[in-house]
């Protein structure tokens, strides 16, 4: 399993949040990449996405619905999410886009201009 953890201090209670790595994919096109990581349980409210030093990082809090009534088997893990890649300097940062839809989260990279593919026409 791969499994981070990152302790953090709560006033004088120390607490261990537990993060595993989610399922990713990039695709390739002509205007940049798009990168797909899979956060089942999380929504919108628990994405936190930043960049900084040409690393993008992706964590996903979910919250576990509360139990009433006594709880006889549960699988479901209580850790949260989270991933980081190392962009090419190529992917105009400036216009990186997130959105997350059933858990599904989905990046646009697009290249930077100077990077595209073009045509040259011949005078």
């Amino acid at each position: 399993m791969n499994t981070l953890t990152r302790e953090t201090r709560d006033g004088d209670r120390a607490q261990t949040e537990q993060f595993i790595a989610p399922a990713a994919s990039v695709t390739d096109s002509a205007d940049g990449y798009t990168l797909e990581i899979e956060m089942p349980g999380v929504k919108k409210d628990g994405l936190d996405i930043s960049f900084e030093n040409n690393e993008l990082t992706i964590i996903g809090r979910r919250s576990l619905p509360t139990v009433e009534g006594t709880l006889i088997h549960h699988e479901s893990r209580p850790e949260n999410f989270r991933r980081r890649f190392e962009l090419d300097p190529s992917i105009d940062a400036d216009k990186i886009s997130a959105r997350i839809d059933q858990g599904l989260v989905t990046l646009a990279l697009p290249k930077a201009e100077h990077v595209k593919p073009r045509k040259i026409t011949v005078g």
